[in-house]
């Protein structure tokens, strides 16, 4: 056999490993798969990826644009990459950090619990350090609805308006949510519970890795300090958040339901609330156009 051919073989052989590892990755580990392709395409965009000493140690975020500033943070679990469906469009008029919460991501800690007091801090010391000074509107998903929140009550003058997508700084009162699953049945449960009941199911390979990532992922550290959670909510304190607040809401949201956000507008001193039909708790991911849609109605004035 001639030495070309040989080499060829050599090099089809190892082509074909590539992609059997490829698609065995995909197929175990599908969330790992989506959150890199996440941050790849805010990289793409040229979102440059910084490192941000805190006192919640060393954070990750991802920082680009021009304009005014605006905050995005991810849910519990998730991370910056969870951003992707919207940033290439927003990045065009604004200047966008995207951080990893505190023990999400690439962000500290890497190992053990993560308290509200630990990924607030974390979102703190990002902020301060990349705004530069800038006032800022903070937009959270679910958790970092709740971070947005504390941040607003905590600091005024760095906050120029704050927008809940799916979440706040109130107690839930949905007490049938699945938000550890443990099983595969678990795990269809919460998507249903997640998710409008138009979207494509999830296969059960991604279910999978769903339960597998809930025992030890950040969401798992995450719900470990649920006993130290409740000093952090605002029931019947959210009057002291001054900046005005946008309630952008998934209506198919079983998890935070509607009526969960109309507890906070009766009491939020300068809120509205904007509904967004067939979507559940995480819009950036399941309608990511009609979300966006709306966030640049808030973020142009026009709502």
């Amino acid at each position: 056999m001639k030495t070309g051919t040989i080499v060829a073989l050599a090099v089809a052989g190892i082509l074909g490993g590539l992609v059997v590892a490829a698609v065995l990755w995909v197929y175990l580990r599908p969330l790992s798969v989506y959150a890199w392709m996440g941050r790849r395409t805010l990289r793409a965009v040229k979102v440059a990826d910084v490192a941000v000493e805190t006192p919640a140690g060393r954070q990750r975020a991802f920082v680009g644009g021009t304009g005014e500033v605006v905050v995005l943070l991810h849910g519990a679990g998730d991370q910056a990459g969870a951003w992707s469906r919207v940033v290439p469009a927003l990045v065009r008029s604004y200047s966008l950090i995207v951080p990893d919460l505190a023990g999400h991501g690439e962000s500290e800690p890497r190992t053990g619990p993560i308290g509200v007091d630990r990924i607030l801090g974390g979102a703190e010391g990002v902020i301060e350090t990349l705004a530069q000074g800038r006032r800022v509107t903070l937009v959270g998903n679910s958790l970092g609805a709740w971070v947005a929140m504390l941040v607003a009550q905590r600091h005024p003058e760095w906050v120029e308006r704050v927008v809940a997508i799916n979440g706040g700084a109130s107690k839930g009162t949905n007490a049938e949510a699945v938000v550890v699953p443990k099983t595969l049945a678990d795990a269809r449960a919460a998507m249903t519970q997640l998710r409008d009941p138009g979207s494509p199911a999830l296969p059960d390979f991604v279910l999978r890795d769903v339960v597998r990532q809930a025992a030890s992922g950040p969401l798992a550290r995450f719900v470990a300090t649920a006993g130290t959670m409740g000093q952090w909510t605002l029931d019947g304190r959210l009057g002291e958040i001054t900046a005005p607040v946008t309630l952008l809401w998934g209506v198919s949201d079983k998890v935070m339901p509607l009526d969960y956000a109309n507890r906070m507008l009766a009491e939020l001193p300068s809120a509205r609330l904007v509904t967004l039909e067939k979507c559940g708790h995480v819009p950036q991911n399941e309608c990511p156009e009609q979300l966006l849609a709306a966030l640049r109605e808030v973020l142009e004035g026009k709502q």
